[in-house]
């Protein structure tokens, strides 16, 4: 039974103010919440505002880990519809009848990693983000119980892994840039992470993370 272990990154020690607890974030997303707000996604959404944006929602997964929060990322795989072999969130488009993002984000990440949905704490929301791609999404913030046992969906997720918050939050970890890591130029500067075990955070998830840090105040 696969579960989630940290990799080791050298000279990555929790700082206190990264040490939140969960009323902590939950009242710091609370205080930033803006229903209908839509945040900055790599420069092009006011482009996206005069267009009518599908909807989607995406989970971001806190849990413990050494002590620690890490977040919980997966890797598409090459047989999805859009972001082919990229990194990201647990989550997708809303299906008919579901009647907000928390329903979609626990739909999806049950669907691609196995966590079921009554195993999540959900803490709150970030504000909307708009994706290229022509979605509008919600990001919502949640735990997991430590060293839950997930199992990616074949089809969807090729890998399930950690990234420790600490690391995250350091600014030497990301750039930005016009060239995407596949080599292709962007429109707009992108925010890309250094390569984690492997694993190249980038785009709207990593705008997204950065949204999130920012609220956390980190």
């Amino acid at each position: 039974m696969p579960v989630l272990r940290q990799r080791r990154a050298g000279g990555v020690r929790p700082r206190p103010s990264m040490d939140l607890s969960e009323e902590q974030i939950r009242l710091r997303l609370a205080e930033a919440y803006t229903p209908g707000v839509l945040a900055s996604t790599d420069g092009y959404a006011d482009l996206l505002l005069g267009m009518d944006l599908k909807c989607a929602a995406v989970l971001i997964l806190f849990t413990r880990q050494g002590g620690a929060w890490s977040i919980v990322f997966t890797r598409r795989t090459d047989q999805v519809e859009h972001h082919k072999g990229q990194v990201s969130f647990p989550g997708g488009a809303c299906d008919a009848g579901e009647a907000s993002p928390e329903q979609t984000a626990l739909r999806e990440a049950e669907e691609e990693i196995g966590l079921k949905r009554a195993d999540v704490r959900l803490l709150g929301r970030l504000n909307d983000v708009a994706t290229i791609t022509g979605y509008r999404v919600t990001p919502v913030v949640g735990v997991m119980p430590q060293d839950y046992p997930l199992f990616p969906a074949p089809q969807e997720v090729e890998r399930i892994f950690t990234i420790p918050l600490t690391w995250l939050a350091e600014a030497q970890n990301r750039e930005e840039r016009s060239l995407t890591p596949g080599g292709e130029q962007h429109p707009f500067p992108v925010v890309v992470y250094h390569a984690y075990d492997g694993e190249v955070l980038w785009g709207a998830s990593a705008r997204i993370l950065l949204n999130l840090l920012g609220v956390l105040g980190i």
